[in-house]
């Protein structure tokens, strides 16, 4: 099983409108480009990318974590689910998100790395800065 860590800076960014990208169904959902059913309370569902995600928030504390588990709908039928967890922080005019997927199996993990960066923040930091998002092609 893989880890995938990851830093990214978001430039003029406030951490709330951050935590908000993720955990607002509508904004994330608009993001992606796909339906999201997502919340707040801790044993809510998850799902995303029509279904290719499922699984269920753990805890969240308002704009500073969240953390969840899930499994991708393509992971095998013995997969176990994976523990993702994103925090966010304030530094100066810049926010901040540390994001930690642990226990993701070694063939996707690459995969998910990449598209961590193509589904969410690429478009985040197009979304926070006023431009169109652009999507990678599937």
């Amino acid at each position: 099983m893989a880890t995938i860590n990851q830093k990214i800076v978001f430039k003029n960014a406030k951490v709330k409108q951050l935590y908000d990208l993720y955990m607002d169904a509508k904004l994330h959902g608009m993001i992606t480009n796909a339906p999201v059913k997502i919340s707040e309370k801790a044993g809510s569902v998850l799902e995303s990318f029509g279904g290719y995600i499922s699984g269920k928030t753990l805890l969240t504390v308002k704009n500073k974590l969240i953390v969840q588990e899930w499994i991708g709908s393509d992971w095998g039928a013995k997969a176990e689910a994976s523990v993702f967890a994103l925090s966010f922080e304030q530094k100066g005019s810049d926010g901040i998100v540390h994001v930690f997927h642990g226990n993701v199996p070694d063939e996707k993990a690459a995969g998910l790395d990449k598209g961590w960066h193509d589904h969410y923040w690429k478009p985040w930091k197009q979304f926070l800065a006023g431009k169109e998002i652009t999507r990678p092609e599937n």
